[in-house]
């Protein structure tokens, strides 16, 4: 009796086993993903350009793939809650990250995290990048980025340039604009793009440095004036607006951006089910018609691309972060 409940017992515990490798190699496979529910945590307020991103991106994504892509957002914090949250997440493709600029910045920005920004995730895949604007008033004196830069020079010291709160992108944008133009200038933060705005309005700083899309109501409304943007090209919706670069300014290159990551350990085949999916969606018509109605562009790219930009992002920011001696948060 006693051998055939041990034999018993042994015969189960080889089935389980069988059965938590057969599993594993299913994971591993990616065969049958997604299995459930996909969600993606977003580390910003429902509303704002990079929820909606997410959202178009989930929408279509779902119809592709069979199964809910769900938003969660998870504000506050910079963004570490949210992303901390995914890094613990279970690697099995179904918890993804919204990851951006933001969090490229907070790996250099931050005196601890409670995750790796490199080794804790996998990117999967870029969505999009945003233009940066550098904005005067509709009557301002500037009517170019040339005009800012004389200005300064004639006036050492006095040039105010504002932007939202320390360690943004915009606001590291603006030490950018400093350095590699030369300036002898003040950054100002402010509060959001709201309190920007009204000093901005209010002649409190001279020139704004700002994503586009958000103010591109009052760009339309002739409030301000665009003197040129940080991309790589020209916005579609302000074709006459030149770039920084093309103005000679080579290092004066940035955007906001952000992506899909997963846990680090989330199989391969799955990290690549994902990356085709995403591209498919941002390909689709009804996409691209949203995301130029939104002032995105889209951003195609393959997993190991999309490792590179954020693994540069890194670099980028942080020599900015060095240089303009901001301290550690």
């Amino acid at each position: 009796m006693f051998q055939r409940c041990v034999f018993g017992g042994l015969k189960a515990l080889l089935v389980l086993s069988l059965c938590a490798t057969v599993h594993a190699q299913t994971i591993a496979s990616g065969a049958n993903f997604p299995s459930k529910a996909i969600k993606i945590v977003v580390p910003f307020g429902a509303g704002g350009v990079a929820d909606l991103t997410a959202r178009v991106i989930a929408q279509k994504m779902s119809e592709n793939m069979g199964q809910p892509v769900v938003i969660d957002n998870r504000p506050g914090a910079g963004g570490v809650v949210a992303a901390d949250l995914v890094a613990k997440s279970e690697p099995d493709g179904h918890t993804l990250f919204l990851i951006s600029n933001g969090t490229a910045v907070s790996a250099t920005l931050m005196k601890s995290l409670p995750f790796d920004p490199v080794n804790d995730f996998v990117n999967v895949g870029l969505l999009a990048t945003f233009d940066i604007s550098i904005l005067s008033t509709f009557d301002s004196k500037f009517n170019s980025l040339a005009d800012v830069i004389q200005y300064a020079k004639n006036k050492p010291g006095t040039l105010n340039i504002g932007s939202i709160n320390i360690g943004s992108t915009q606001n590291l944008t603006a030490e950018l604009l400093k350095s590699s133009t030369g300036l002898d200038a003040q950054v100002v933060p402010f509060n959001g793009t709201p309190a920007l705005m009204t000093a901005l309005k209010g002649n409190q700083v001279d020139v704004a440095v700002e994503i586009l899309g958000p103010v591109m109501p009052q760009i339309k409304a002739k409030n301000f004036k665009v003197l040129a943007l940080t991309g790589e090209q020209r916005n579609a919706s302000l074709p006459e607006v030149p770039t920084a670069k093309e103005l000679g300014f080579k290092n004066l290159v940035a955007s906001s951006w952000n992506g899909l990551a997963a846990p680090a350990k989330t199989p391969k085949a799955v990290v690549e089910r994902l990356n085709k999916e995403i591209n498919a969606a941002l390909h689709d018509p009804q996409t691209e018609k949203k995301f130029q109605e939104l002032n995105i562009n889209p951003k195609i790219s393959s997993t190991a691309q999309a490792q590179e930009w954020y693994l540069s992002e890194i670099k980028i920011w942080g020599r900015v972060i060095e240089k303009a001696a901001i301290a550690k948060q």
